[in-house]
């Protein structure tokens, strides 16, 4: 009861302070995924937010704990890079970001969530799971600001999600995706599905994307020849042998859990001449999907804001380290990259990352 009666006396303060500013604010965060209405999932709003944010919310010294699911692979490393960035724009805020080996190195992941939970070193926490089950049981209980990063944790100590409304999203793609099939020439749009870890409740919704947003384009998606590649390239080239071994006439559209995996698959394709107007479709939107897609070897990918992820995630958690009111959902932003794009995209991601 004290604390509501502060919350609402400092809400009082700050509203007088506005009023004599001549100021005010908009958050630009839902509270549910984003449409797949190319419009309203366009990064606009999510870049304008992470741009104007910076020395505004930051308002103590504050340690947060950033751990991703690995911080081998690229699309993480602008994750990073975000989180790093709103630290250094922010004095006084701090960011020990660190993940495991791989999105399969589970128990290394759970060790770092124990040790920095029960280090006391830290004020508020940011977490990617690997296993959202497994986080949930490790974070009962605790009372400093919890943060899920690109992948939702159900647990109460949640006190938002940043990420991808990534059904949606994948939807988007999916729909895409089938379009660029017809122009291409195929008259029976098949798609089949190369995808991550098993059980991954994002990989899951990513499936799930895909199979609406291809079959309501008119296509149809087999969900029962699904591949399963644990997220990571050479995986993903066996199982594009498997499909063409299976599939020799050709199939139209190959949508993957990352850009990895898509590029991958379509490097494994690519002397097949029945593959040879596959639509090759990715998912995170990084570096070397934006090469790949200028260098024709790749077609499209649905594009995350990994750096705005990271930039908000922080953000988020300085908020309620602050005593903010938080939105359940913070969506970060998602983009269809195809060559159109891809110059301006691999432009801006050059940047984030200072090349």
């Amino acid at each position: 009861m004290k604390k509501r009666v502060l919350a609402v006396v400092m809400g009082a303060m700050m509203a007088m302070s506005l009023m004599a500013c001549g100021g005010g604010s908009d958050s630009g965060s839902t509270s549910e995924p984003a449409s797949t209405d190319s419009e309203t999932a366009s990064t606009d709003g999510a870049d304008a937010e992470a741009e104007n944010a910076g020395g505004d919310s930051a308002s103590g010294e504050y340690n947060i704990s950033v751990i991703l699911k690995t911080l081998s692979a690229e699309y993480w490393n602008f994750v990073k890079a975000g989180c790093d960035a709103y630290a250094a724009e922010n004095p006084g805020i701090t960011v020990d970001v660190k993940g495991p080996t791989s999105e399969t190195a589970f128990d290394e992941q759970q060790n770092m969530i124990e040790t920095d939970l029960s280090s006391g070193a830290y004020d508020a926490f940011v977490i990617s799971p690997l296993q959202a089950d497994m986080v949930t049981t490790l974070i009962a209980g605790e009372e400093k600001p919890v943060i899920a990063l690109d992948t939702l944790i159900e647990a109460p100590e949640i006190r938002t999600f940043v990420g991808t409304g990534n059904e949606n999203a994948a939807a988007m793609g999916g729909k895409a995706a089938v379009e660029a099939a017809k122009a291409a020439g195929w008259e029976e749009v098949n798609a089949i599905c190369i995808t991550g870890v098993q059980g991954d409740s994002t990989a899951t919704a990513r499936m799930t994307g895909y199979q609406k947003g291809i079959e309501e384009a008119g296509g149809t998606y087999l969900a029962d020849e699904t591949q399963y590649a644990d997220a990571v390239a050479d995986k993903a080239v066996n199982s594009m042998e498997a499909i063409m071994q299976n599939h020799p006439e050709g199939v139209a559209i190959i949508c993957c859990n990352n850009d990895d995996m898509a590029v991958a698959a379509a490097r494994a394709a690519a002397a097949n001449e029945a593959y040879a107007n596959t639509i090759f479709l990715g998912f995170n939107g990084d570096k070397t999907a934006c090469e790949a897609i200028l260098n024709d070897e790749l077609t499209m990918s649905v594009a995350q804001e990994a750096y705005n992820m990271g930039y908000m995630a922080v953000e988020e958690a300085v908020k309620a380290l602050n005593g903010e009111e938080l939105e359940e959902f913070t969506d970060s932003g998602c983009d269809v990259v195809t060559k159109d794009n891809a110059q301006e995209r691999l432009d801006t991601l050059k940047g984030y990352l200072g090349e």
